[in-house]
């Protein structure tokens, strides 16, 4: 089995109780660990597989619990650093009219430095690029695009979900497509929400959307659908692989339980040539990863709700 690596960050979610209303008038929240990648990694782990966390917290309580939290799910931390400056923190709120009130405090993520060890630690391994800050400046970035490269030259299967964030880059998501892109090209596989989809193609046709983003370089993707399940689309493949019905209470990680489902399942595979030429075991794989994301919707939070490979198993 391959060992996958999930760089980006790692953060605090402060979840306000009461849902229905804005920011402005929430008083009590809970805390949760948050971050793509880190939910990506804890996926992975609690299905069996074997994830490494790579991302920076501050030297503070909320780093410490955060930590913590990937440890206790078996998450690999040995290459995460910490610094002096605070841990990211996020505040979320659902308001009246159903839009999502977001305020971002960046701190440790954007601390992230590249670590040369990494580039033999990569070699045939899996690498997966989710990190929703990672092109927010702070020499995260500079250690992204860093890690790209060694990816590549390294024959690591590449697997990139840009977690699109638009409370993050409102009027300038031209920047943010532009930085996509070498992430796109080198990939064997990127997940996109739909939204993402249309965003970094400039096509709104679901078909034409993935084409055109094929003809970049990637040879893999998956479009998550929310209860429709997932469009996968590869030279040989393009349909809706669809997903289980559940009545859903909080729908945060579920793509991230989808995609670290299906990075599990490749850590297992030997050849992605065959996958691409035979659509059976990949659609199979993807069919699974759309249970893991509908499990996930089922309780609160992210990482706890992730399914065990047991769960799974049963349906």
């Amino acid at each position: 089995m391959k060992n996958v690596f999930c760089i980006g960050e790692l953060l605090i979610d402060f979840v306000a109780e009461k849902q229905g209303n804005d920011l402005a008038k929430a008083n009590n929240f809970t805390k949760k660990a948050g971050g793509a990648p880190a939910n990506v990694a804890s996926a992975i782990s609690k299905l069996g597989g074997k994830s490494y966390f790579i991302g920076c917290v501050g030297k503070d309580p909320f780093g410490t619990f955060l930590i913590n939290t990937l440890t206790k799910g078996q998450v690999d931390v040995s290459l995460a650093q910490r610094s002096d400056t605070f841990t990211t923190l996020a505040f979320v709120s659902l308001a009246e009219d159903g839009e999502r009130d977001f305020v971002f405090s960046r701190g440790a993520d954007k601390e992230l430095t590249y670590d040369r060890r990494l580039s033999k630690l990569f070699k045939d391994q899996i690498v997966h690029f989710g990190a929703a800050t990672s092109f927010l400046g702070g020499s995260l970035e500079d250690a992204y695009l860093r890690y790209l490269q060694e990816a590549t030259t390294n024959n690591s299967f590449i697997s990139f979900d840009p977690n699109f964030r638009a409370d993050l880059w409102k009027g300038t998501e031209n920047i943010f497509v532009q930085k996509c892109i070498p992430f796109i090209e080198k990939s064997h596989l990127c997940k996109f929400s739909l939204e993402e989809a249309q965003l970094l193609s400039g096509k709104q046709n679901i078909e034409e959307a993935c084409s055109f983003l094929h003809q970049l370089g990637t040879k893999i993707i998956t479009v998550t659908l929310g209860g429709e399940g997932t469009y996968l689309s590869t030279p040989s493949i393009q349909k809706i692989i669809p997903s289980i019905k559940v009545s859903p209470v909080d729908t945060t990680g579920a793509g991230d339980a989808f995609i670290g489902c299906l990075l599990k399942q490749l850590a297992l595979a030997t050849n992605l040539d065959t996958l691409l030429s035979n659509s059976g075991p990949l659609e199979n794989m993807v069919q699974l990863a759309n249970k893991a994301g509908a499990i996930t919707t089922t309780n609160y939070g992210a990482i706890e709700p992730l399914p065990t490979q047991q769960q799974l198993d049963q349906l």
